[in-house]
Formats: structure tokens, sequence, C-alpha cells
């Protein structure tokens, strides 16, 4: 056993220092990046460009109608894993800008998954670029294993890999065929794994030390999860990530599905009626949303938690708020204003342009909703 003394961040720890810019407006400012990959050996050295923003695999947010939603506005989608091979192909085959440039098909790693990956690539191999291998826990040998399997076969896709937080697990990824890893354990706004094993790393150091380690061979990183707000987004950006992943921040949406839930408050408040003075009543809508490894989620997909596991996802509900383009609007808007106070014209040049504050407070939150 060892204690590590330095301090390490998440984003509510720290604020971006403001500097003197000369950029005029917020719309000066470009958000769209552009990135080629370390491993990928697809013909023309094809390239990625757009908004780095994703939609996480998570139910209620990784949906066929999210990415085409996103994909109109220039951000990427990685889909659920639970969706049907003849979905997948349906879905890939279509004739529809962006869903080869902007969406990622997302897979485990058993024997299993890896079969099907292979049914759907045969029959969408010149429209399925993106692939997403996603599990919990990305230190074990296994995951790295099948990253090599996975690329010595299928070398003409660009692989995401995670969730790892640290910079040697990062760059044994990467050597292992990954061209993109996802960081990130614990920092979700459904994920208990902190609560129920201890194990985690504060978001903000993790990006910082894994895009540093991935930068040093050529690859890219995504900082997935711990974002509650834009400022915590424009955070990642600024701590070095390539992408940004978002769960619980697009949940509740009309693109991600799932029943709305109708509930009614009293408002504190009394209005007079015919009858007499009467409580005034409000109505509010709800969407379900949970963790990947929650009890809902395993109920879901598996029938029921393993006996050897324990949920380690939260089940809520979000407030519906409608369609996403009016959320997306919000959250590049505040990313905008954070590159004009860093004086930064371009997204890729705000981590350069970032000298990054100690607070133990973030905002006052006197009247913020409770």
């Amino acid at each position: 056993m060892r204690i590590e003394d330095d301090s390490k961040l998440d984003y509510k720890d720290v604020l971006i220092r403001p500097k003197r810019s000369t950029l005029g407006s917020r719309k000066e400012v470009e958000l769209e990046r552009e990135f080629t990959f370390r491993n990928y050996q697809g013909e023309n050295d094809e390239h990625y460009r757009g908004i780095p923003i994703m939609a996480s695999n998570m139910d209620g947010v990784g949906t066929f109608e999210m990415a085409d939603a996103l994909s109109d506005l220039g951000l990427f989608t990685c889909l659920v894993k639970n969706y049907e091979t003849d979905e997948l192909h349906r879905f890939f085959n279509q004739e529809r800008p962006g869903r080869r440039e902007n969406v990622a098909y997302s897979t485990g790693i058993t024997a299993q998954d890896f079969s099907k990956f292979e049914g759907v690539y045969r029959q969408t191999s010149h429209r399925l670029k993106y692939v997403c291998v996603d599990v919990a826990n990305g230190y074990s040998e296994r995951f790295s294993d099948f990253i090599k399997q996975l690329r010595d076969v299928y070398p003409a896709i660009v692989i995401i890999a995670g969730n790892v937080v640290t910079g040697e697990m990062t760059e044994e990824l990467i050597l292992s065929g990954a061209d993109i890893v996802k960081v990130g354990i614990g920092p979700g706004s459904v994920c208990t794994t902190r609560i129920q094993t201890g194990v985690g790393f504060p978001q903000l150091s993790a990006v910082i030390e894994c895009a540093d380690s991935a930068h040093g061979l050529g690859g890219h990183i995504i900082a997935d999860g711990g974002c509650t707000c834009p400022g915590d987004l424009a955070k990642a950006f600024a701590a070095g990530a390539d992408f940004a992943m978002l769960g619980g921040m697009l949940a509740g949406h009309d693109e991600g599905g799932g029943e709305i839930v109708t509930r009614y408050y009293k408002s504190g408040e009394i209005t007079q009626t015919d009858a007499g003075w009467e409580d005034r009543i409000e109505e509010r809508k709800f969407v379900n949303f949970y963790g990947m490894s929650s009890k809902a989620a395993n109920e879901k997909h598996f029938g029921g938690l393993k006996e050897y596991r324990s949920s380690e996802g939260r089940e809520i509900q979000v407030p519906y708020r409608g369609k996403i383009e009016n959320s997306i609007q919000n959250l590049l808007g505040g990313i905008r204003s954070t590159c004009t106070y860093a004086g930064a014209k371009k997204l890729k040049w705000l981590s350069k342009c970032t000298t990054f504050v100690k607070t133990g407070q973030q905002f006052n939150s006197v009247f913020a909703e409770k």
C-alpha cells in the first residue's frame, strides 16, 4: 500500500482564469476540431471533423434518434450496445448524411460481442467507421487483448476504448490499437462505482494526465462523465480532452426516448376559485434515467443482476427537456463564451490558453434551483 500525496482535482475544484483577448464576439470562436487517427488504416487517411461533443452510449441518450439529431448539429453519438443486428444494419445502410462520420457502434469484449460486430460490419463495412469498445474497468489484460484482436482483424476502423483514468493505461490501449481512449471511472451523475468500490480518480486530473500520455503517442482522449454544466464541459476541453462525452446532461430529451412521467406539486401559492381558496398545483414532467451498471439496466438487458454483482448505478427521474437542439445551443454558447474569456479563437487552442486556479466555491448558489 502507498499514498500519493499530490493533489488531484475535479471540475468543481477549479475555475479558468480570464485573460486579455482580441476576440470581439462569441460568434468568432471556432468549435469544430479536425483529427487524424494514429492506428486507423483506412483509405485516403480519412479524418474526423466536427464539434467534439459525444452522446454517451447509455439508454435514453445513445439512441438512433439522438444520433441523427446531433449529427445534424455537427456532434457525435456512441450508440447503446443493445440494438439488435438487423436494427444496426438498417440504420447504417440508410442514405443519411453523418451516420458514418458522427456515429459509433458500441460493443463489449465477449466472444459473442465480437461475433455480433463481425456480422454488422460485414453488412455495413463502407458505412461503419467508428467502434466504441466499452467496459467499466479498462484495466484488465483481457480488455487490451480484445483491442489488439480487433485492430488486427479490422485495420480500417477507428477504435474508441475505455474506461481508464491513468496515463500508463492510456498508453497501453493506444499501443494496443486504440485511436481514442475514454477517460473516467465513477464521475457520472448516475454512477455509484466510487460508493460501491472505493475506486476512482478525480476527473479533471484524470483528463490532464491521460491527455498528456495520449498526445505524446499521437492518440486522443474523451473526457467521459462528471460534467454538470457548460462550464464543466469547457474545463474538460481546457484540461486537454479532445472529445467530451455527456450522459445526464443529454438525458430527458425527446430524441432519447423513454416514457414521460407527469407529476403534480403544490406550488406554495393559493388561488381563489368558485369553491374558495385552493392550493395552486404545478405540473412537471420527467423521464427515467439510469446508469448502465444499475439494477434497472441489468434487469432490462440481462435478466437481472448476477449473484456475484452489485448495482453500481442510480435510477432517477430527470426533468423532461423537449428537443435536444435547445440544450445544445446552451452548451455551445457556454463554451464559446469560455473561449472569449481565455483568448482562444479556436477550441483547439483553449488548453494552450488556460490557467486553472484552485477554488473552494465554484459559484454563488444562494438563488440556485434546489
